[in-house]
């Protein structure tokens, strides 16, 4: 197996150079595009992901198909799956960053290996700054999420417990000067308790496409229309009863369903444009 070896310091790309910690040589295989041409962001989010986690990672990263984005993620189960499995399917190029080296019998998890050799033959790469056959632990991990802070532009967390290794990446791209963007959730779901902590202490919230878009002052007239999204059976029947603007507790009433219930899906639903709340009433957009 062929790699590209960056020894030398100068030929990282400087944007990852600039941390306090930079890599001192790293493996790459595939092609790394360039900073200069394309916005990196990094998505992450839990492994234990929510049907919410990954409808708003899917939805955001459909809205981004034909812009400049490079989407980073770290190979891992769960969301970072998600998105480098989105990122594909909307053409974009995308990094992964394992916490291992990056021979194919010890890539991590091994359930993974067939997503690597797709991400190269696409156009992206994987990255790492660990040998070849190195075997990723439980420092590794940690270890190389700086490098994934480093390398981007910014970082987007989808979904994310308080404790978590999503929480360090985050906590890394605020110290590296790096843009933090987080998608709110439900105060009653565990796995966003830690994007709603991190939007309470100045990430910037996004529900929307547009906001990524115009948050890098691109043209938000291409992004797709809401028409290109179908609605899941539950969502329809909310969409049915927002003739008039209502209360949450009113949606629940009509629809049967229980708070809880109705606070996820319409978390999901004003991510993907269709609702928006106004003076404690939801209506249609």
């Amino acid at each position: 197996m062929r790699y590209n070896i960056f020894m030398d310091e100068s030929k990282i790309p400087k944007i990852l150079r600039e941390i306090p910690d930079p890599p001192k040589k790293l493996y790459i295989q595939g092609v790394l595009p360039s900073h200069d041409e394309y916005i990196y962001l990094t998505v992450i989010g839990s492994r234990k992901f929510t049907s919410y986690g990954k409808q708003a990672c899917e939805h955001l990263l459909a809205g981004l198909a034909g812009y400049p984005f490079v989407i980073v993620s770290g190979l891992a189960l769960g969301i970072d799956s998600i998105a480098h499995n989105a990122a594909l399917e909307n053409k974009l190029i995308t990094v992964s960053v394992p916490g291992s080296g990056l021979n194919s019998d010890v890539l991590y998890p091994a359930s993974n290996r067939g997503l690597a050799k797709r991400i190269i033959e696409s156009g992206g790469c994987m990255v790492s700054e660990y040998e070849p056959n190195f075997k990723a632990t439980n420092w590794s991990f940690p270890k190389r999420n700086r490098i994934m802070a480093g390398i981007s532009h910014a970082v987007l967390v989808i979904e994310a417990e308080n404790i978590s290794g999503t929480r360090i990446t985050s906590r890394l791209a605020t110290e590296y000067n790096r843009d933090v963007f987080a998608v709110p959730g439900s105060i009653f779901s565990t796995a966003s308790a830690g994007c709603n902590n991190l939007i309470r202490e100045g990430a910037t919230p996004i529900t929307s496409v547009q906001n990524i878009l115009e948050y890098f002052n691109l043209d938000t007239k291409k992004s797709p229309s809401q028409s290109s999204f179908i609605l899941e059976p539950q969502e329809q029947k909310i969409i049915n009863c927002l003739q008039e603007p209502r209360s949450r507790n009113s949606l629940a009433d009509v629809t049967k369903m229980n708070i809880i219930q109705i606070n996820i899906l319409l978390s999901s639903m004003e991510i993907k444009g269709y609702i928006t709340e106004y003076m404690g009433k939801i209506q249609k957009k």
